[in-house]
């Protein structure tokens, strides 16, 4: 599992905190995911497993508090993890738990049955509305475009300098978007790109044919006029590059941020984190993070800059096509007070169950 965390486990040393530390630790962080609300040290010492007074447990969670890893929201108030301390959690102490094979069937059976004669994009969508229904928080994917396998491409001419390009893929997506034309431009130089297009994008990505039309338009070896290869060279850049304006974010369960709130500050933090979620920009650049590193990912709070004041956290796994490419990232966005081990399996699996589908 690959994660984004600003000091190891081994950073911090281990070897500082004991059984009972840590034990005291992992109730503080378990009750605050859990409920969400601080616990003190009365309460703590009756969930420990050994007999300690609350006086010791103030004295625990006084050296927990010096490394770091839990604070007080307020005055004479029980103790919530900092973020440090959550990442420590998740590295260090969190036994990440497994599906059972009743779940990975119901997983396998939703994505399956989203793909049966629908478009890629269809299976995206219920993927990131599955992880969103199980993990009762918001569900995102990000996919690139530009790996479409194509079947036609079309120019259509709306204004002397503009032009709609209709790209229509192998399983039955249409992507359109509007190209700035070179001024003088005939009708008849959008009807020869689009052929000279067609002839040799059949079955092909952008991603991969773009290559080599370049060098052939660069060596002159297409026999087309200046303009045309003008009109290709443009509908080719405005296509690939795999730029955050070239991709695809989908955002599934809003409303699932919003349950099991218990105070107007958690409802602040909705309301940032919505805010959040509409720059969409923002969020592909967070995203293809993910794509950089197998498996999992994590960004706890401010370790995710987008979402620093929401207190937020990511969880995500890159998905691969049938060539074993990675081609997108699904996941999660939440509060910081996830189900850290029961979620991470289910992204996880997801992911494969969605590279597996696409790749077949």
């Amino acid at each position: 599992m690959s994660q984004d965390s600003p000091i190891a486990p081994s950073q911090l040393g281990l070897a500082q905190l004991n059984e009972r530390s840590r034990e005291i630790f992992r109730r503080i962080v378990e009750s605050y995911l859990s409920t969400g609300e601080p616990v003190g040290s009365r309460n703590i010492s009756r969930l420990i497993p050994m007999t300690l007074s609350p006086a010791s447990v103030r004295n625990v969670m006084s050296d927990l508090e010096q490394l770091g890893l839990i604070y007080a929201p307020h005055t004479s108030a029980g103790r919530l993890p900092t973020e440090l301390g959550l990442r420590f959690f998740v590295d260090a102490l969190m036994q990440i738990g497994d599906l059972n094979e009743s779940e990975r069937r119901a997983i396998e059976a939703q994505v399956a049955a989203s793909g049966e004669g629908k478009s890629v994009e269809s299976v995206l969508t219920e993927a990131s509305a599955l992880l969103s229904g199980l993990t009762r928080a918001a569900g995102v994917v990000l996919t690139a475009k530009i790996n479409s396998r194509l079947k036609h491409i079309e120019f259509v001419r709306l204004e002397p300098e503009r032009a709609l390009v209709v790209l229509v893929s192998e399983d039955g997506q249409v992507e359109n978007r509007v190209l700035v034309l070179p001024a003088g431009l005939p009708t008849s130089a959008l009807t020869e790109a689009a052929n000279f297009l067609n002839a040799r994008i059949r079955g092909r990505t952008l991603a991969d044919v773009r290559a080599d039309l370049e060098k052939a338009l660069e060596h002159g070896r297409a026999e087309l006029d200046e303009l045309t290869q003008k009109v290709i060279s443009a509908g080719l850049a405005s296509w690939s590059g795999g730029e955050s304006e070239d991709r695809k974010l989908i955002v599934r369960g809003h409303a699932n941020l919003l349950d099991d709130l218990r105070a107007l500050e958690d409802l602040e933090r909705v309301r940032l984190l919505f805010d959040d979620l509409e720059t969409k920009r923002g969020v592909a650049d967070l995203l293809g993070r993910a794509e950089q590193a197998e498996g999992v990912r994590i960004f706890i709070g401010s370790e995710n800059k987008l979402f620093s004041l929401s207190g937020s956290s990511t969880i995500v796994s890159p998905y691969r096509d049938g060539s074993g490419r990675i081609v997108g990232v699904i996941g999660v966005i939440g509060p910081t007070r996830l189900n850290y081990a029961r979620v991470i399996p289910m992204v996880d699996y997801t992911a494969k169950v969605v590279g597996k589908m696409l790749g077949g």
